[in-house]
């Protein structure tokens, strides 16, 4: 078979079917364009899930007839020269707008700034028009109709067009977070209007506007420089998480990219301290010379390859980790809104509106269980109240008789709490001072109730605690070799013989933990020591359990890698455990310890390890 050469709608075809995947693609390709042309106000409009229309509307500095008929030309643009190294501009192949009209029905209407008229051309399939003037306002208006005719097997492979327009928002969202100086409004027949009002300067409330509100009182800063790469952005903290990745945004000098790289590098920053299955939320920007990142090296250009991979992502991990120690013991602010909600009134079963405590307390609706129920009937129904009638203390507690109010009162039991004045003890002020205030009961052995300044404090006494020791650990394994226990009787583990080799490879790496055990018998291990800050600690469960992980560390170098990992399950099975009783010393002093060590306000599996709500909140549910 000769070979021959491809005609130009052929050739735009392949590339279109590399460049637009989907109508989300051709949006996005779109949006470049009018980003790169200095454009401050852009609106999309599409239908159909953009397989319909797909039409972006721009105030950039528009292009002229000369220019607009070069547009639609394969590899024309004016956003390079010859120098693949040195690219600042989102586009830069020239392949969108051929692309497009090889496969859907496209026209281009245009004007330049200060230019009399405007100019449209069409390309419908690969044929194109000449340009021809046309009523347009300084800019560009791209209209895309029918995509995928001219190529109808590719229709087959589009999602819903319900995804389709997910898919285009999110594009959308993503562009409004790397240019937060710019106006997007995204509307049309196949969903509500999304505006994002341009922020200028401030990022923080551009990411409100696209994450939500509550991302602002979650934020921690970023800014942080190595060598010639500068990061800045937003992380959340670690009990602000999300059931998917699609929450972490970065942004490589202003190309919004979803790199594996740097994906991975968020992560493993949120390493033990975010649950398994749950992700956390970032967004980040990052600024280099051109010259150290290659952005050709995917048609959709959504990844990118650094020149020094391991400095970008140590940068990632040791800013995001500074940043996290930096803010401290802070939880997340949504656990607050949880309980505030769980308090707050619910309806009745027959349609009513409950009262103030009976939506409060199980939805329960407290009123009088007799329906018919009259002041006139009541028992305690004063002298003088007649039908109609004021009742005679409705005024100020002088006008009301002391019989009468006896006689009000008469059947009901005299209080049973306490009255007698609170006298703090000494050193209590200074206690209430403290974050997490000052421990005032213990509820179902494992939830410790303190009192701040503020509000008060719900702590999870067995995560907090889980925590604390975790971080004492990690710390060891730097420090030191840890010191350990012995056994009075050494535990013999029975496991199958399987289990026991994985284990037996670390039992010098191990011995730095201060668990030191030895093989007893071909299917047991016997245990003669264990870490002494863990205490009393169920033995034959820990081993089992480092048994089922070691499977995955293979050598000792992977098991270095892993010992936060191992230090993580020492720690689960030696803090206080749910159902102890602890004395007001101990859970004061726990919640010292809290207030000082990094990232206590979660636990190693990222679940909240306190709750605060505030006094204002408290009074709130009170309608106070």
């Amino acid at each position: 078979m000769s070979i021959r050469q491809l005609s130009e709608t052929v050739i735009n075809q392949i590339a279109a079917g590399e460049v637009i995947e989907r109508p989300a693609s051709a949006a996005k390709e779109l949006v470049e364009n009018a980003l790169d042309a200095g454009a401050t106000r852009i609106e999309i409009a599409t239908a159909g899930g953009g397989k319909a229309l797909l039409r972006v509307t721009d105030n950039g500095s528009g292009m002229s007839p000369d220019d607009l008929a070069l547009a639609v030309k394969r590899h024309c643009t004016s956003k390079i020269s010859a120098d693949l190294t040195d690219i600042r501009t989102l586009g830069f192949r020239g392949e969108a707008l051929p692309s497009i009209g090889s496969v859907a029905r496209l026209s281009v209407a245009s004007r330049t700034k200060g230019a009399a008229e405007g100019y449209r051309i069409e390309l419908h399939g690969g044929k194109l028009t000449e340009p021809q003037p046309a009523p347009v306002n300084p800019g560009t208006i791209v209209e895309v109709r029918d995509l995928f005719f001219a190529t109808p097997a590719r229709l087959k492979f589009l999602k819903t067009e319900r995804a389709e327009s997910g898919a285009i928002t999110e594009v959308v969202k993503r562009m409004a977070l790397a240019f937060p100086a710019v106006r997007f409004v995204l509307s049309g027949s196949d969903r509500s209007t999304l505006e994002l009002p341009a922020t200028g300067d401030d990022r923080l409330a551009r990411i409100a506007q696209v994450l939500g509100k509550d991302f602002r009182p979650n934020a921690i800063e970023i800014d942080a420089v190595r060598e010639d790469v500068a990061l800045s952005g937003f992380v959340g903290v670690p009990t602000f998480n999300r059931g998917n990745s699609g929450h972490l945004y970065a942004f490589v000098n202003g190309r919004p990219v979803q790199d594996k790289l740097l994906m991975g590098a968020i992560r493993a920053a949120y390493a033990e301290t975010v649950p398994k299955g749950r992700y956390p939320m970032a967004v980040l920007w990052f600024s280099l010379d051109p010259a150290l990142v290659d952005v050709n090296v995917h048609p959709a250009k959504a990844d990118v390859r650094f020149r020094d991979p391991g400095l970008v992502r140590g940068l990632v991990v040791g800013a995001i980790r500074e940043a996290l120690t930096r803010s401290g013991d802070r939880a997340s602010s949504t656990g607050a809104d949880a309980m505030l909600r769980a308090f707050r009134p619910g309806v009745a079963p027959q349609g009513e509106q409950t009262g103030g405590f009976g939506g409060g307390f199980g939805h329960r609706d407290i009123r009088p269980s007799n329906v018919n129920w009259s002041p006139e009937r009541s028992p305690y129904r004063p002298e003088g109240f007649a039908e109609g009638a004021a009742p005679a203390f409705a005024g100020t507690a002088e006008t009301a008789k002391p019989q009468e109010a006896a006689r009000m009162l008469a059947g009901f039991d005299a209080p049973s709490a306490r009255s007698e004045a609170f006298e703090p003890p000494r050193g209590e002020e200074t206690t209430l001072s403290h974050p997490l205030g000052a421990a005032r009961a213990q509820l179902h052995e494992n939830y410790i109730v303190a009192q701040s300044e503020t509000g008060l404090v719900i702590v999870d006494q067995h995560a907090a605690h889980e925590r604390l020791v975790y971080e004492a650990l990690r710390k060891a394994l730097v420090d030191r070799r840890l010191p350990s226990q012995g056994l009075l009787i050494p535990e013999i583990v029975d496991m199958p013989e399987e289990d026991c080799d994985r284990l037996m490879p670390f039992a010098e790496e191990m011995s730095r933990l201060g668990l030191v055990y030895e093989r007893f018998g071909p299917g047991a291990i016997a245990v003669r020591e264990t870490p002494a800050m863990l205490g009393e600690v169920n033995a034959p469960a820990l081993i089992r359990q480092l048994a089922d992980e070691a499977g995955e560390w293979e050598t000792a170098e992977g098991l270095r890698a892993k010992l936060e990992s191992v230090a993580a399950t020492m720690a689960c099975h030696g803090s206080v455990r749910s159902g102890r009783r602890l004395r007001v010393e101990e859970m004061n002093a726990l919640l010292r310890q809290m207030e000082e060590t990094p990232g206590s306000g979660q636990c190693n599996h990222g679940r909240p390890t306190y709750i605060e709500l505030k006094l204002s909140d408290i009074e709130r549910l009170f309608g106070r």
